[in-house]
């Protein structure tokens, strides 16, 4: 009997935090069941909140950081990012980016490094599939003081 692909569409936040130029982010670890040592932003799936209140607690979640670190700057039009070598499975972005306050983070078992960089360093990193396009829309809409949707 041959079974068809199953279609996976899910729903998830992305949150890019930044600190005076720089963003942050996270290698993936062993630990998780997605997307294992890759490097990433913080991120989550969807449950029954809006993404921004999904973006807080991820933020706390993973970094340790209250909303009260943290400012959000803007608030991204949503991405769909097939991932690679899995066409059944799509991943709609949530993306959101906020400044914080600090660079002093603590990480969670979902992560296992972290790094502040510049942006336009992405690229010399193995990503979860889509960051740079949500990385570069962040950036682009905060340059343009776009910062809602």
């Amino acid at each position: 009997m041959v079974t068809k692909p199953t279609n996976m569409r899910a729903d998830v936040v992305t949150v890019i935090l930044q600190h005076r130029g720089k963003i942050l982010i996270l290698k993936r670890s062993g630990k998780v069941r997605t997307m294992k040592f890759l490097w990433a932003g913080i991120s989550g799936y969807m449950e029954k909140e809006t993404p921004l209140k999904r973006a807080l607690n991820e933020i706390r979640e993973e970094t340790g950081l209250t909303k009260e670190s943290v400012k959000l700057a803007v608030a991204g039009h949503p991405i769909e990012v097939v991932e690679p070598g899995k066409p059944g499975v799509t991943w709609i972005v949530h993306p959101f980016l906020f400044d914080a306050n600090t660079i002093l983070i603590s990480i969670d078992w979902e992560h296992e490094e972290y790094k502040w960089i510049e942006p336009k360093d992405i690229d010399k990193y193995m990503t979860v599939p889509g960051l740079k396009d949500v990385v570069n829309q962040l950036i682009q809409q905060s340059k343009r003081g776009t910062k809602f949707r």
